[in-house]
């Protein structure tokens, strides 16, 4: 029988408490501490220096992965699903794996949109800069010019990004269900023209850049010997947060920080803007709304803002487990009556 890592360092408590408890009043006010103790021990902290290195592969074949012709993840080797406790005890490493892996998905499905959907990419802001952050949404051919039919498609939020419903049925079901595909290639097959939104692609990281502070000793009319000291402690205070962190987290991860896509930084923004630069523009005289989650509440938004230009061009809206709410997005009487007439809704508790 194996011993985890956790056990072993929690042992000695568990031990102690045992025994503790078998005594009188302040035993037991000795369990008290013990439990106190226990509950401030932060066991993914203690883990991190066991963990291995948190360098993923980047491509499926790296994680010895592919989709098989049902649209299923499977071990190209065992043939098995994803395991997430691909090792034991190493919770975190076991999460960012998971992660690198979902970010390997997302760029899958995007090359699915193109190549097997041919929808285009289109990049956002339109008028953006060569230099600021950008976004992308993904449009049909005639997305623009169909006179006919307009479908949208708005996903959650989370880690999903454009063309995806679900990361976790990805991975764990199979493509149809937790991506957009089979709803683009039946609007299409249909004559429907197509814009997919990614409302959550708000924002893109870049290290953060590390600030030398100068030593106010530099130009300071204090005794040399003071200055002397003074820098003598904060030396000392900085070798003993470094080596704090390098206990805590010998995998250091860079320090990041977001810059926001302009007039995008928000999925209600983004929800907004879209519409304005792309829906609205377009020659469909029936536009159709197929919004999931969060996506249902930026549609929400989008028709708060934009009500009359909503209601002459929208025809339908269909929610799939909303999170919307009308009386706290404070939604006005006209466009509660309207969308009575103009949506269906997948869920029960939903309520106007």
């Amino acid at each position: 029988m194996s011993i985890s890592l956790r056990s072993l360092i929690l042992l000695p408590i568990w031990i102690s408490m045992a025994h503790i408890q078998q005594g009188g009043p302040d035993e037991k006010e000795k369990t008290t501490a013990l439990k106190d103790l226990l509950s401030r021990i932060d066991l993914d902290e203690l883990m991190k220096k066991d963990e291995p290195p948190l360098d993923f592969p980047d491509t499926l074949e790296g994680f010895e992965y592919a989709f098989n012709e049902k649209g299923q993840l499977r071990h190209i080797k065992t043939g098995e699903p994803f395991v997430f406790n691909y090792r034991e005890d190493l919770h975190r490493w076991n999460q960012k794996r998971y992660e690198a892996l979902g970010e390997i998905i997302t760029k899958y499905v995007y090359e699915l949109l193109e190549k097997d959907c041919n929808l285009k990419k289109i990049s956002i802001p339109v008028d953006a800069t060569e230099s600021e952050p950008k976004s992308f949404i993904f449009m049909s051919e005639d997305a623009l010019t169909n006179p006919q039919k307009l479908m949208v498609l708005i996903h959650g939020s989370g880690v999903v990004r454009a063309g995806q419903w679900a990361r976790r049925l990805i991975i764990n079901e199979d493509l149809d269900s937790g991506t957009q595909i089979p709803f683009i290639k039946r609007a299409m097959d249909e004559g429907y023209g197509v814009i997919v939104l990614n409302p959550n692609e708000n924002y893109i990281e870049v290290e953060k850049p590390k600030i030398h502070v100068q030593s106010s000793s530099d130009s300071s009319d204090e005794p040399a010997e003071k200055r002397e000291r003074k820098d003598k402690v904060s030396k000392e205070t900085k070798k003993r947060r470094d080596f704090y962190e390098k206990y805590r987290n010998p995998q250091r991860e860079k320090e990041m920080m977001q810059l926001y896509i302009r007039e995008n930084g928000s999925p209600e923004e983004h929800a907004v803007y879209v519409w304005d630069h792309f829906i609205a523009q377009s020659a469909a005289e029936n536009v159709f709304f197929v919004a999931h989650s969060y996506g249902g509440l930026a549609f929400v938004e989008l028709m708060i803002q934009r009500e009359a230009d909503v209601k002459s061009k929208v025809t339908a809206v269909a929610l799939t487990d909303s999170v919307h709410n009308v009386w706290h997005q404070e939604a006005g009487k006209t466009i509660r009556e309207w969308m009575r007439e103009s949506l269906c809704t997948l869920q029960d508790s939903v309520k106007y």
